[in-house]
C-alpha cells in the first residue's frame, strides 16, 4: 500500500498503523529519500543552498528529478512495504516528471490518497493546524501557500485507486478503514 497526499494528511501515522496491522514493513520516503537523491547529485544541503539562492519555489522545481528518482527507487526496493510518500513526491511543475511518477505507481493497486475533507478549503485549514501543531510551521513560504498548493495539485488523487477522508476520525479508525479498503482493492484486482 502506498499513501499519498498533502503535508500533515496522516500518511506517516496511518502508514505505520496499517503496516503493523498487516504485518508488513513501513517505509516513510522522507526517512530514506536523501540516499536516493544523492545518487542523482542532490543533498539536503544543496536544496537549502538553492533555496537561499533562488527561493523555495525555484529550488523545489530544480529538485523535481531527484524526487522522481526517489519515488522510483523506493517503490522498486520496498515492494512488500506500506509506503508513505511525502507531499512533494506527488507534486511536480514539470508534466514529464509527474508522468514518470504515474508510471512508477501504476502497477500498485492499493495507492490511497489521504486528505482531511472533500472540501479543499476545509482540508487546507485542518492541514495547516496540524502542520503548525506538529512542525511549528504554517508552510506559507515566500508568499506561496504550499499546503493549498498540495491540496489543489491533482496528481495524488490521479495516481490513487481511492481517497480516504480523515477529518474527525481517529488514526485507529482511519487505519482500520485503510486495511478494509486494501482488502477490497486487492479483491477487485483478483476478480
Amino acid at each position: 500500500m502506498i499513501l499519498v497526499g498533502p503535508l500533515a494528511a496522516g500518511k506517516s501515522t496511518l502508514g505505520a498503523l496499517v503496516a503493523e496491522r498487516l504485518g508488513h514493513p513501513f517505509v516513510d520516503i522522507d526517512d530514506i529519500a536523501w540516499s536516493y537523491c544523492a545518487e542523482v547529485g542532490w543533498s539536503l544541503d544543496r536544496l537549502l543552498e538553492r533555496d537561499k539562492a533562488v527561493g523555495w519555489a525555484a529550488a523545489e522545481r530544480e529538485w523535481e528529478p531527484a524526487r522522481v528518482h526517489a519515488v522510483e527507487r523506493t517503490v522498486a526496493e520496498h515492494p512488500e512495504a506500506v509506503i508513505a510518500l511525502g507531499a512533494g513526491y506527488t507534486s511536480f511543475t514539470t508534466p514529464d516528471y509527474a508522468e514518470q511518477v504515474r508510471r512508477a505507481l501504476a502497477p500498485i493497486p492499493d495507492v490511497v490518497h489521504l486528505v482531511p475533507s472533500p472540501d479543499p478549503a476545509r482540508s487546507v485549514v485542518v492541514l495547516r493546524e496540524r502542520a503548525v501543531a506538529s512542525r511549528g510551521k504554517d508552510w506559507i513560504i515566500d508568499g506561496q501557500d504550499w499546503i493549498a498548493r498540495w491540496v489543489a495539485d491533482p496528481l495524488a488523487a490521479e495516481v490513487a485507486a481511492a481517497t480516504v477522508f480523515t477529518d474527525g476520525i481517529s488514526p485507529e479508525q482511519s487505519a482500520e478503514q485503510l486495511v478494509q479498503l486494501r482488502e477490497c482493492l486487492l479483491a477487485e484486482l483478483a476478480a
